[in-house]
């Protein structure tokens, strides 16, 4: 999964104007339009609304993605991550990083230091995944397992500003 860049480390809000905007809601609606489609939506020939979107892709505005749900894909168990750092959470962030079982991390502020959302294939391979893999990593301090029962709702359809 994409990581998107704290407040702190953003850049500056990327200027769009409407066109741009309504090229944005009609991805998220259908992330496969076709150009043809997405000029019609916002009155461009095909060729200039492929321009518009490869600029959007290319200044990382935009991602298209196959947004998928584990559990329908067979992954058994899915949890979040709330864990406390001892010294650089940056450092203890991109130690997590890399692990496979891992779809996102946010360094927040509150209890946690890193909210941490995990993917495991099979429910017994929760405990060994946190026990052995995240608690013994230098830094992490405490981490605490909050186990997903269902996931209710999951939107990436925000639109833009």
């Amino acid at each position: 999964m994409t990581t998107n860049p704290t407040p702190s480390s953003a850049p500056p809000a990327a200027a769009l104007d409407e066109i741009d905007k309504i090229l944005i809601r009609e991805l998220q609606q259908d992330g496969r339009a076709s150009y043809a489609a997405l000029g019609r939506a916002v009155g461009l020939s095909p060729a200039a609304s492929r321009v518009r979107v490869q600029r959007l892709l290319r200044e990382r505005i935009i991602e298209i993605v196959a947004v998928t749900n584990p559990l329908a894909l067979g992954f058994e168990t899915m949890a979040m991550l709330g864990i406390e750092v001892d010294g650089d959470v940056r450092e203890v962030a991109r130690s997590i990083d890399p692990l496979p079982e891992v779809s996102y991390v946010v360094i927040a502020a509150g209890r946690y230091d890193l909210l941490v959302e995990i993917v495991c294939d099979r429910a017994d391979d929760l405990f060994p995944f946190v026990n052995e893999r995240i608690r013994s990593l230098p830094g992490v301090r405490r981490a605490e397992i909050f186990t997903y029962l269902e996931v209710e709702k999951e939107t990436h359809t925000w639109g833009a500003r």
